[in-house]
């Protein structure tokens, strides 16, 4: 199962290295042919990597999950930490606008008592 998983990921990992590689190509964001070469060769050896991983996790086993399943609950998963995570951060910041609204104009008790007047 976590086989499965780890072999997708690495495939959408290789699609999103050629992708980005040609996008930046396209758009004139690195000029250098020897670097988006790189990052396509890296991506294409990933993708690679991965079709054959993923026609090898069925032939060894008969009880073969597909893969849609699998990235689903995988998918379920991550997108219910990555909501907590979400809740996290946005409560934190409330709290730093609540505390910069409450106390942004508070004067220094040190400081000359006519300075704001």
């Amino acid at each position: 199962v976590a086989g499965g998983l780890l072999l997708a990921d690495r495939s959408l990992v290789g699609l999103l290295l050629i992708g980005v590689a040609a996008w930046g190509k396209g758009f004139g964001l690195v000029s250098s042919i020897h670097i988006i070469g790189g990052v396509i060769a890296v991506g294409f050896f990933l993708l690679v990597i991965a079709i054959v991983g993923l026609i090898g996790p069925c032939k060894t086993d008969n009880n073969c999950k597909t893969c849609g399943g699998l990235m689903l609950n995988h998918a379920t998963d991550t997108l219910k930490i990555l909501g907590g995570v979400g809740l996290f951060f946005s409560f934190t910041e409330i709290l730093g606008v609540w505390l910069a609204v409450r106390y942004r104009n508070q004067k220094d008790p040190r400081a000359n008592p006519s300075a704001f007047l």
